[in-house]
């Protein structure tokens, strides 16, 4: 309420100037600012909001002097403790001074623009000590975009005054970073709070440059910028793909005058005409993935459209993972004959894994796609080619990802894509058929009897990965023998299996003591 207060009497001009008074008005502020995380959840949303505002109002009223500048002592002294309290330990204080720094005005900023957005920017980055402090990370970069919007835009001014042509790439490459914040918590994916900022930020800020100075807008910047979104546009929750797709068709169809460098325009224009905007509902999954797979056809957008894709795919939420399935599939029907650009989307593929190995938000939704795709006969093209690349990298990467791994989750998705492998042909089977049987000897029976499970299943389906003549007695050790028993026990069976199918048998590593 005295915060209002002290907004209202700058905002009637009250003949305060130089008076004691001020510094009272000031500390009050502060105060309020430090003392945030005391209150209420609701209550912090309204004394932050009434400080920032009267901070706003305080300042041009009497810290601007007659010729329009800042009062050089006050500015100094106010700048100085406010990026200090960036670095504060307490979350919520973060988040009140860096929404303060967005709200000065701009003869406050002049001169220290660059201090106050490196300050901003530190807030930005993650550090163990700090890595749950999103909401700081969020306000920061709503910080940020009210600074470059008061500051404005000038190609060759100064720093400390504008946003100018050394700074740009600066501010860009904080807003990209932010879009790699997958922070988790009891809350779930709050990291996403900050992802949404970040990608506000970046339509905001190429509108701005595009509207004044577009030149500024490099190539690299504008393709990483809708790379990114599009990779956001392929995700899986509903709310945050909604933002994305916004952006992404914001940026694209702006003619005020056009963002420059958007690579393969004609082609996006294409897919999301101008008078389809209005009608697509991003949040519906049977809308928005039927159209951002078709970007997988852009060389320049194909590898983030399927990181976004495989989270979406091998993901839980039922209709999500429908629609993105089925469009993934449709898109791969256009060019399954085609094995130039099936080797080409192979190879994408094996990336993205490659890329994000052992990175459980990605590889593990993405065991669960391979899976799909294998079960589908997505990958037809490669099986008359004994020993395909594709497979044989692919099998070293999935070998990789579940190396001492004690995820079920994953060592279950493993197995479905080991088996869903035997398809292909040469000496490569013997490999995928090595992996099966050592995780036939895996110290978590579930493993062993899913293992197994899956594998009578498998040779049901490929009669012709086996010698005939040991067919019967292999489904027999597969379904009768007892996988939940001691592993001695167990291995004396999965080594049975060994011989019969002419693969060798594992070995167990010995662990040697010190000498």
């Amino acid at each position: 309420a005295v915060c209002a207060l002290i907004e209202k009497l700058s905002l009637s001009r009250m003949p305060f100037k130089n008076d004691p008074v001020i510094d009272g008005w000031q500390w009050l502020i502060n105060d309020s600012l430090k003392s945030l995380h005391l209150t209420s959840s609701t209550a912090r949303q309204k004394i932050k909001k009434a400080a920032v505002s009267a901070l706003a109002a305080l300042c041009n009223e009497y810290y601007r002097m007659a010729q329009g500048t800042a009062d050089p002592s006050v500015q100094a002294k106010l700048v100085e403790q406010y990026t200090a309290e960036l670095q504060n330990t307490e979350e919520m204080t973060r988040c009140g001074f860096a929404l303060a720094l967005g709200a000065l005005p701009k003869f406050m900023l002049n001169g220290k623009l660059q201090q106050i957005l490196e300050g901003l920017r530190k807030v930005t980055c993650i550090t163990p000590k700090d890595v749950s402090f999103v909401q700081a990370r969020r306000d920061a970069l709503k910080a940020i975009l009210m600074i470059c919007e008061t500051a404005g835009v000038e190609a060759d001014g100064s720093q400390d005054e504008v946003v100018c042509q050394d700074s740009i790439p600066r501010i860009y490459n904080m807003l990209l970073g932010c879009m790699n914040d997958y922070t988790t918590d009891s809350r779930g994916d709050v990291g996403a709070w900050v992802r949404e900022e970040a990608m506000t930020g970046l339509m905001e800020m190429t509108l701005l440059l595009a509207q004044s100075w577009p030149k500024l807008i490099e190539p690299d910047i504008c393709r990483q910028i809708m790379c990114c979104l599009a990779q956001q546009s392929a995700e899986k929750i509903d709310r945050y793909r909604a933002h994305a797709g916004s952006a992404f068709l914001r940026i694209l169809h702006f003619d005020q005058p056009p963002v420059p460098n958007i690579p393969h325009r004609e082609e996006l224009e294409r897919i999301f005409p101008r008078s389809d905007v209005a009608a697509l509902i991003w949040k519906a999954p049977s809308h928005a993935f039927p159209r951002i797979t078709q970007l997988l056809g852009l060389p320049t957008y194909q590898y983030h459209v399927l990181l976004g894709l495989s989270v979406s795919v091998g993901g839980l939420t039922e209709s999500t993972v429908r629609f993105s399935a089925q469009s993934l599939f449709e898109y791969l029907r256009t060019i399954q004959n085609d094995s130039e650009a099936m080797s080409q989307f192979g190879s994408i593929l094996l990336q993205v894994f490659k890329n994000n190995l052992r990175n459980d938000r990605v590889s593990t939704p993405l065991l669960k796609m391979l899976d799909q795709m294998l079960a589908s006969g997505c990958f037809e093209i490669f099986i008359s080619e004994d020993n395909h690349q594709f497979v044989v990298d692919l099998l070293s990467l999935c070998k990789e990802e579940i190396k001492k791994s004690k995820d079920i989750q994953k060592l279950r998705s493993s197995i479905a894509v080991f088996c869903g492998m035997i398809q292909f042909q040469g000496e490569i089977r013997k490999k995928i058929l090595f992996q099966l049987l050592l995780l036939l000897g895996h110290p978590f029976p579930v493993i062993r009897k899913t293992t197994a499970s899956q594998m009578y299943e498998m040779l049901l389906m490929y009669d012709d990965v086996i010698d005939p003549a040991v067919m019967d007695e292999v489904m027999e050790v597969l379904s009768d023998a007892n996988w939940d028993a001691d592993l001695p026990m167990v291995r004396i069976q999965r080594n049975q299996l060994c011989d019969l199918m002419q693969v060798p048998k594992p070995s167990l590593i010995s662990k040697r003591g010190p000498c």
